[in-house]
């Protein structure tokens, strides 16, 4: 009998972060810590002397209302994916992209930065009830060092200290609740506002409710996220909910309006024991930059490890504990900056709006995953539509009711930032629901469009391509961006009954240059035996998709053995309505020096809008210049025909530059005189001359257009 012992590898510095937290420790207790803070003790009194009890009530209610959502939202889509680091920027990329989750999570890693540099003011304040003479400066430098070593060697160790905090925190509102004040006499229960509008108060008070990241922030450290997020962050809402309304009430029948707005200190000042309160003050404002310098790193090194920062090498590195030491050091840097240039009052304002964003776009995450209905999209933790919405639309509301000038500003950075992001190219190996997402609208507005008619007004050239041999038309196919660019879309195909995967391979590699120029590009390969039944299967498939291709695109080469095909595949074409362009390239020449367009028309010929748009494009593409040209039988009707040009010119709004040739004589002689040029368009006759039109390319000394309208498309529209 043998003995099999199983040995375990040895865990990275990744896999020895999985599990470090659970639900209490890891999500409750640092939301908890977060959202009872500095705004808690120096500036919800401040808010109650400036709101009164009612108006103090609403505020809190509004923002526990986006919090409230926010946490829901987060509940949610936390039960239907697995996070990794740097929570809400990991929700926001795994749903929207690398680009969108890059442009959301740089400017909340500023707002945990900035946060911690709040915390640490806050405490520098309450360190001066004590010690009245030391230097602020001094202060918060000592605890800026403090807290960024007890970050940089261990975070185990730093939110071991949570408990005690939260035990210091509790005696603290215990202490206030015992206050030995009387009743105030009269109070207003709707406030005046003296020293600040309704929106400005809100947004110094915000940030004290904005906590609930703090857990999801070490979502790659807990061991079951996906519960533990849930139950952690709407039970500290909640609680906290309990103990700010608690504050209110106790403020209002405690302590004067005066008071309270003018004593920043009113809370130790009004106290059974203020001692408690001072380290209630500290105790919750270390904690909390304990907590805002512990999360920022990780979204930095989130961030990092995707490749959407500069030097992501450098702040994706962990060390061997698997702390992101490079991002540590890094945010410390700019926590310290941060503590000399902004007021307390002025960073919870810039905080407030920083966080809005974040929040609005993580409950637009679950709004649209809920609008998709894939079935993807099943979490365990289900909410009502309508609560997603209302937290996106409320964030984005409260952030121009608070600064609509810096919520614009907010805005444009985040575009730049995604524009920014987009030409990186980043590339995730978990994927996203982009492309689910504008499939969901593509097939919206395809159920809208047909309601409403096919109009001439929005023709655009949608080609349809049958190649044969993709490796002879690599020429032909750079000629065809210039007649669908900039927005035209190619639907090109080939038959074949036997080596489809390297069909597919050649198909694609010919596509690749119009796909490089952003247009829209498909293809296929049918198996069949028959090249021309092949593709009237295709011609008949296409025509019930909602977004079809509209002209026909052919080829004519020198062998007369490819006529009979050409024909069928023209007629079949016509048959169901889709316009016609059958290119004959010069074999020497090709496209010359693609400037000159000629186009031939004939008076009172209906075939000519499709020649017209075409000549369009590529003169827009080749930045050339246009010749109309027709012939007269006679020299008295030279006038007729130039006033047959000038007004077709003018209906159809040819450039000013075009010029107007009427020729003389027989075909073969106007020819002759024609001016040069480049490309040539013709009519296409019912009946094929192929004879004629491989004739006429040497006879013009250029590659020739023949063109077919379908009847949809119109010149003059």
């Amino acid at each position: 009998m043998k003995i099999i012992s199983k040995i375990k590898p040895p865990k990275d510095s990744s896999e020895a972060l999985k599990g470090r937290f659970g639900t209490f420790a890891g999500v409750f207790t640092p939301d908890v810590l977060t959202i009872l803070g500095v705004i808690m003790y120096l500036r919800l009194g401040w808010v109650v002397g400036n709101a009164g009890p009612i108006g103090a009530i609403a505020i809190i209610l509004l923002a526990k209302s986006i919090t409230i959502c926010t946490g829901l939202s987060m509940s949610s889509i936390t039960t239907n994916i697995k996070i990794g680091a740097g929570g809400a920027y990991s929700i926001i990329s795994k749903s929207l992209g690398l680009e969108a989750g890059g442009s959301i999570g740089i400017p909340f890693y500023i707002s945990q930065t900035l946060a911690a540099s709040l915390y640490i003011v806050g405490f520098t304040e309450g360190w001066l009830l004590l010690f009245p003479s030391h230097d602020p400066a001094i202060i918060m430098v000592a605890v800026w060092i403090v807290i960024l070593t007890l970050s940089y060697f261990s975070t185990n160790v730093a939110l071991k200290f949570q408990y005690i905090i939260l035990l210091l925190i509790a005696l603290s509102i215990i202490s206030f609740f015992l206050t030995p004040n009387e009743q105030v006499d009269s109070y207003n229960l709707i406030g005046k506002f003296e020293d600040a509008g309704f929106w400005q108060v809100f947004a110094i008070f915000f940030p004290a409710v904005t906590g609930i990241m703090a857990g999801a922030n070490l979502s790659g450290e807990l061991k079951n996220s996906r519960k533990a997020i849930p139950l952690g962050t709407l039970s500290a809402i909640g609680v906290t909910l309990i103990v700010y309304g608690g504050l209110v009430f106790g403020f209002t029948l405690f302590i004067s309006d005066d008071v309270l707005r003018n004593d920043q200190m009113a809370m130790v000042n009004n106290s059974r024991i203020a001692l408690l309160v001072i380290l209630g003050i500290l105790a919750a404002t270390f904690s909390s930059a304990i907590g805002s310098i512990v999360g920022a790193p990780r979204i930095l090194q989130a961030l990092a490890s995707e490749k959407i920062i500069p030097l992501n090498n450098f702040f994706a590195k962990r060390n061997s504990k698997g702390e992101p030491q490079n991002a540590i050091a890094f945010t410390g840097v700019i926590v310290l900056a941060a503590l000399f240039l902004g007021s307390l009052d002025s960073l919870a304002t810039l905080i407030t709006l920083f966080f809005l964003i974040t929040y609005g776009t993580l409950n637009l995450v679950v709004f649209i995953q809920q609008s998709m209905k894939v079935i993807s999209f099943r979490p365990t933790f289900k909410i009502p539509k309508v609560v997603s919405f209302l937290g996106a639309a409320g964030c984005m509301i409260i952030m121009f009711l608070i600064n609509p000038v810096f919520s614009v500003i907010a805005f444009v950075v985040i575009v730049v930032l995604y524009s920014y992001l987009t030409k990186k190219g980043l590339q995730s190996q978990s994927g996203d629901l982009r492309g689910g997402m504008f499939i969901v609208l593509a097939e919206l507005a395809s159920r809208i469009a047909s309601k409403f008619p096919r109009h001439n007004v929005t023709w655009k050239p949608d080609l349809l391509i049958p190649i044969e041999e993709p490796k002879l038309w690599s020429g032909s196919l750079l000629f065809i961006r210039n007649i669908v660019n900039p927005s035209g879309s190619v639907f090109a195909f080939s038959v074949k009954n036997n080596n489809n995967e390297e069909t597919k391979r050649s198909l694609n590699e010919l596509l690749t240059p119009i796909k490089e120029g952003k247009l829209l590009v498909n293809s296929a390969v049918i198996q069949d035996d028959d090249f021309l039944h092949g593709a009237r299967l295709v011609i008949q498939t296409l025509e019930g998709i909602p977004f079809r291709p509209n002209t026909l695109f052919l080829t004519l080469g020198s062998s007369d053995e490819k006529n009979k095909i050409i024909s069928e595949m023209v007629n079949n074409a016509t048959n169901h309505n889709l316009g016609v362009i059958i290119l004959r390239q010069h074999p020497r020449i090709a496209f010359g020096m693609q400037k000159t367009i000629n186009i031939w028309l004939r008076d009172k010929s209906p075939n000519w809008h499709l020649a017209v748009l075409v000549t369009l494009q590529l003169q827009l593409n080749w930045e050339g210049k246009i010749n109309l040209i027709t012939v007269a039988e006679k020299k008295e009707d030279r006038y007729k025909m130039y006033k047959f040009l000038d007004e077709l010119s003018k209906q159809t709004r040819l450039p000013s530059l075009t010029e107007f040739h009427v020729l003389t004589g027989g075909f073969k002689e106007a020819i002759a005189s024609a001016p040069k040029g480049d490309m040539s368009l013709f009519g296409l006759a019912d009946d094929l001359h192929f004879s004629f039109m491989r004739e006429v390319t040497e006879l013009t000394n250029s590659s020739c257009l023949f063109v077919r309208d379908s009847g949809s498309e119109s010149a003059v529209a």
